[in-house]
């Protein structure tokens, strides 16, 4: 083993720069054929570990946190090499199927969990005999093992859904709906949310749904992550803003459940006297920082509660809290911009935030003409001290936006198109 490692890394080094394209191609399917027989060889090697009671012995709960342990992996890779390690050690064809190197390694994990799954629905089934039921579930195996020569895992997946239709569509339907009952109750039993900490300003989201909240999920985020003109943003992040789109929405409703007494609220601390100077970072109630410039955008429509420290930082005085744009105040922008008022953006009143033109940290007032709607994309473009783009108050008292040069050289005022005005 140590010898082929030392090879490997010698052959990783060598120059690539003499091989011919036909040369260079057969070299990457060659290593991705290595790749594979070494992920055959990390499975087996997980299995017969596990068998042992390795884990458990070493004080760990799991094989998964075994492996983040001892080769010190991420959560989601260990979790997915353990799991492949225990299940093909139930499908002796698929192992066989990878080290012979008919499948890669995810293919042959659809494959042995989609065999499982074929089995457990077929024996739900009474009409039919266990010995057929096991020459259909091997029929399967061996169809998606073919297959696997076309197709990648993900289309492996799909297509192990309706696996019966292939093989035995008589009974295709009757399985399916047993099927899709085990996997709703086993779905309701899995599905979760984890939050990472912090990572270069990054917090990773991971978990799962059933088939029924995810759709709920999908119909929520799809009228806000509709790709527009000039939107230069990836489909990914437009998700991503639809999400919290979708959460500030809720907060503002004030029909969230209360939390410690108080609404459901993002809290923010930050010294008052970097604030006004507009240079201070500041921390959320998770106690993660942000950065000055977040705390510039947060302010705008925030709720502001004076607390005065001692020397050693005790709270000396905690104060009333008081919204800068009060109800009246958020109704009378509502009324007069009818949502974003950025230009064309079409974003209603309920996803924006109130924007101050001159911003109140350097004394402007909350007042009508000193405000302005913004959705949340569009006050980051505001904030954004490249970007380019400002906000001021036209003669008649409404919003101009003034384009950057690179947009506009001659930076004419622009308003919002969409929006009907009174």
């Amino acid at each position: 083993m140590q010898q082929l490692g030392e090879d490997a890394a010698k052959l990783a080094a060598a120059s690539l720069w003499p091989l011919a394209d036909d040369e260079l191609i057969a070299c990457l399917q060659s290593a991705h054929r290595l790749e594979q027989a070494a992920a055959a060889l990390q499975t087996r090697l997980v299995h017969q570990a596990t068998d042992r009671g390795l884990p458990a012995g070493q004080g760990h709960r799991s094989t998964a946190g075994w492996l983040r342990a001892r080769l010190l992996l991420d959560p989601a890779p260990a979790r997915e090499l353990a799991d492949r390690a225990a299940v093909l050690s139930r499908q002796p064809a698929v192992e066989q199927a990878l080290l012979d190197g008919h499948v890669d390694a995810r293919q042959a994990a659809v494959i042995a969990t989609t065999t499982e799954t074929v089995a457990a629905g077929l024996a739900d089934l009474d009409e039919i005999s266990p010995a057929d039921a096991g020459q259909l579930t091997e029929q399967a195996q061996t169809t998606l093992i073919d297959m696997a020569q076309r197709l990648p895992a993900y289309q492996l997946y799909r297509v192990g859904q309706r696996i019966l239709a292939h093989v035995a569509p008589d009974l295709a339907e009757r399985a399916d709906q047993l099927l899709l009952a085990r996997q709703d109750a086993r779905a309701r039993q899995a599905r979760g949310l984890t939050m990472s900490l912090p990572a270069d300003g990054l917090v990773r989201l991971s978990g799962a749904l059933d088939t029924e909240d995810a759709a709920v999920l999908q119909a929520a985020l799809q009228p806000l992550c509709k790709p527009s003109t000039g939107d230069e943003r990836r489909p990914a992040q437009r998700r991503a803003d639809a999400l919290i789109d979708i959460c500030r929405l809720a907060l503002t409703t004030g029909e969230l459940p209360a939390s410690g007494g108080e609404p459901a609220q993002l809290a923010v601390t930050v010294a008052y006297d970097a604030l006004a100077a507009q240079l201070g970072a500041a921390t959320t109630d998770t106690g993660d920082p942000v950065s000055p410039a977040t705390v510039r955008r947060l302010a705008c429509d925030a709720r502001i509660i004076p607390v005065v420290l001692g020397s050693a930082g005790q709270i000396l005085d905690l104060g009333r809290g008081h919204r800068l744009v009060n109800g009246p105040l958020r109704r009378a922008l509502a009324v007069r911009d009818r949502g974003c008022a950025f230009p064309d953006c079409d974003r209603p009143p309920r996803w924006t935030d109130a924007h101050h033109l001159t911003p109140w940290t350097a004394g402007g007032p909350t007042s009508l003409d000193n405000l302005v709607l913004l959705c949340r994309r569009h006050h980051r473009l505001i904030h954004h001290p490249t970007a380019g783009w400002q906000v001021r108050p036209g003669r008649d008292g409404l919003p101009d936006f003034l384009p950057p040069p690179g947009i506009d050289p001659t930076r004419k005022a622009r308003r919002n198109l969409y929006h009907p005005r009174l």
